[in-house]
């Protein structure tokens, strides 16, 4: 039997006394297992540590120092993160014999959240020498997470330590530099363990170095385009692009940069409408012109809103050249606006998210028109599956002779 201790460390705060006698009391009630609960996540790990130890103390002596009846009771602990310490408070429990640990995984819960399962396994194990799960299980944590983020319907946490996409992504000159002799230098661990990866990712701070790193990571050639590239990036960043979200975008500066370059479709020009019927429906029309080989294609559609409207007009006349597109499908679309003193003439900056079964890319557009900056982010999504089921068809052709 479990007892759940709640509001204990604060309990314990005003009164040692009486918080000890309710452990007493559950134990003498039957139960194994005594959880101390820091309900509104407002301890230190200090204070954590202090009180687990107290408690250990009164769990080993009885009060006329006879050893103890509820000696053989474990000890556990429930930590929030109102203070942004969960995980740090519940190490602290643990290196002071707390042996269970409540928690979920990416630390879902009320208010700020409960204790993230994920971080304090990866400390524990890789960190403190702790066996939680088995090597194979751990090697899986990056996977669990996005798993769990994907039944909830939220997106992962990029951002997120030991799973998250930038927990190992670099991007100043120096740093790629440094990695690149002695990845240790700027990583706490091999991100392997937790089943991520190192990524180098391009900005305004980058060097060749880094330029050439993520070719490699992309298996693209350069052809010695390093400069030209990097030139390129951040003459795009100076007019709203940021490539360190758009890795897809990133990667057809790279293709669209090889000599000899020809593009699998060409976007002429497109005319987007909307209009408030008489119904009060909103609707929006696209037409577009696009080019594949020397065939000009014009078609049009309605959508629920501009951006709708001409991915499908675009799908429209790509799909009967290039039916693999159907399996292409946009999982998310962001705007945010750069420079918001210019109010409506502000510049836009949309990321676009797409995926094809489990692979996913981003890509990015900016321009003052949030139109065209759809524009161009949906050109990058649809062109760069086509360049890669291109080249893979190279490949197995080249394997098969």
């Amino acid at each position: 039997m479990i007892y759940d201790a709640e509001h204990f460390f604060d309990g314990y705060k005003l009164n040692a006394a009486y918080a000890l006698a309710t452990l007493r009391a559950a134990a003498e009630a039957g139960a194994d297992w005594l959880v101390l609960c820091d309900t509104n996540g407002g301890a230190l790990p200090g204070e954590i540590a202090e009180v687990v130890r107290s408690v250990k103390q009164f769990l080993i002596a009885a009060p006329d120092n006879s050893p103890s009846a509820i000696s053989h009771l474990q000890l556990g602990i429930h930590t929030h993160n109102d203070g942004a310490l969960a995980v740090a408070n519940a190490m602290a429990a643990v290196q002071e014999g707390a042996i269970q640990v409540q928690g979920t995984i990416n630390g879902y819960g009320e208010r700020c959240g409960n204790m993230d399962l994920i971080p304090l396994i990866a400390n524990l194990q890789l960190k403190l020498g702790y066996r939680c799960v088995a090597p194979e299980q751990l090697r899986r944590l990056s996977e669990l997470a996005h798993t769990v983020a994907a039944i909830a319907n939220l997106n992962p946490d990029t951002h997120a330590p030991y799973v998250g996409r930038s927990a190992f992504a670099h991007k100043g000159g120096i740093h790629v530099a440094a990695i690149a002799k002695a990845a240790e230098s700027y990583q706490h661990i091999d991100p392997s363990l937790v089943g991520n990866q190192k990524r180098v990712v391009v900005s305004e701070l980058s060097g060749r170095g880094n330029v050439r790193m993520r070719a490699d990571e992309l298996h693209l050639r350069l052809n010695g385009n390093e400069r030209a590239v990097l030139q390129r990036i951040k003459e795009l960043e100076n007019h709203g692009f940021q490539f360190e979200a758009a890795e897809g975008s990133f990667e057809m500066l790279i293709r669209r940069s090889a000599p000899g370059y020809e593009p699998p479709f060409v976007l002429q020009d497109f005319t987007v409408i909307g209009e408030k019927r008489g119904d009060n429906q909103i609707a929006a029309q696209a037409s577009v012109k696009v080019r594949v080989a020397d065939t000009m294609i014009h078609t049009a559609a309605e959508g629920n809103g501009p951006v709708d409207a001409l991915d499908l007009a675009i799908r429209k006349a790509l799909l009967p050249h290039y039916p693999a597109l159907a399996e292409v499908r946009l999982v998310d679309y962001k705007v945010r606006i750069i420079d918001e003193h210019r109010g409506t003439g502000a510049t836009t900056r949309v990321l676009i998210e797409s995926a094809r079964g489990d692979e996913r890319w981003s890509t990015i557009g900016a321009s003052p028109n949030i139109i065209e900056a759809s524009y161009q982010a949906l050109w990058d999504s649809l062109e760069l599956p086509l360049l890669r089921a291109r080249e893979a068809g190279w490949q197995s052709e080249r394997m098969a002779g």
